[in-house]
């Protein structure tokens, strides 16, 4: 008799989309099972999008964190809204995701602004289910679909519901990866995590770092960062009072990365400052923003900032 075919696999690229400061960074790590996404109770912490990979008997989700959908103010946020844009159109699944304690969600095409509809299914996620009555839970489900990162009360049937609308086809990532992009991506990511737990006001929004050393074959792993800020005033805050603040930075991204990686790793951190680098679009680029279809057309800089 021949042989049985194997069951079909499916597998998709699934994008976490809303406004900023709605959950979408926590429920992707609740998703992955891993602390990859930076989270914040500060809004427009996720600056470019993370990818974390779960991979269940037969299936298998490629989530795609957004920045937060928000009208540009200045060049950092044009181009972080462009790649939000550019990445809904390039997954098989759009989860709108809204608070539950702030129902009901808006549609996600007055949201998005988007000169074109999405081709991709839209699905409404209500998120911080945790902090709203069984009663509310229920009258959001007759039509959305509520989730909580911090219980993982209904993490199972969002899956079950994404999973059907996911192409068959065979797995992208390999099984036991649960993120695709490189480590010097995360490092970055942990260094701005701390910098958004630490520091006030407009600090964290002027800060960015970038990795000029990785010996990823030392033993610990020695990664050399540069941290850069836009103001010789903020290069003090930053540091802090005999290098403390910078030391806990330092530490935050150093438990996070070892966390990751499952081995000790040596920080070390330098402390620039990058006049305006979020309205320079040379600087912009170095850091990993992709220059957005509107720059492309106009040739322009971006509007003028506001302190963010």
């Amino acid at each position: 008799m021949p042989e049985a075919e194997p069951p079909a696999t499916r597998c998709g690229h699934v994008a976490l989309a809303g406004a900023p400061n709605v959950g979408k960074s926590s429920l992707l790590n609740a998703l992955v099972g891993e602390h990859l996404s930076l989270v914040s109770s500060k809004a427009q912490a996720t600056r470019l999008p993370v990818v974390g990979v779960r991979t269940d008997p037969g299936r298998q989700f490629i989530f795609h964190d957004l920045p937060g959908l928000l009208d540009p103010s200045y060049l950092l946020q044009t181009r972080m809204r462009a790649a939000a844009e550019q990445q809904l159109r390039r997954v098989h699944v759009v989860l709108h995701l809204h608070p539950a304690p702030e129902a009901p969600a808006p549609p996600f095409a007055e949201l998005a602004h988007l000169e074109k509809p999405l081709e991709a299914p839209v699905l409404t996620v209500y998120t911080k289910g945790d902090l709203v009555s069984p009663a509310v839970c229920r009258g959001l489900e007759s039509d959305a679909l509520v989730v909580s990162a911090e219980t993982g009360a209904g993490l199972d049937r969002l899956l079950d519901r994404v999973a059907a609308l996911l192409p068959e086809g065979p797995f992208e990532v390999d099984p036991e990866d649960v993120g695709t992009q490189p480590l010097r991506f995360f490092v970055v990511e942990y260094l701005r995590e701390a910098a958004f737990e630490l520091l006030e006001q407009e600090v964290p929004y002027s800060f960015t770092a970038e990795v000029e050393e990785f010996r990823e074959a030392a033993r610990p792993v020695y990664i050399r960062a540069v941290l850069y800020v836009e103001r010789e005033s903020q290069k003090g805050i930053l540091i802090g009072h005999r290098g403390q603040t910078l030391k806990k930075i330092g530490s935050h991204a150093r438990q996070r990365l070892e966390a990751l990686l499952g081995t000790p790793v040596y920080l070390d951190c330098w402390v620039k400052v990058l006049p305006d680098w979020r309205r320079d679009a040379a600087a912009l680029t170095r850091f990993g923003f992709p220059v957005s279809p509107a720059e492309t057309r106009s040739g322009a800089r971006g509007p003028s900032p506001d302190v963010r």
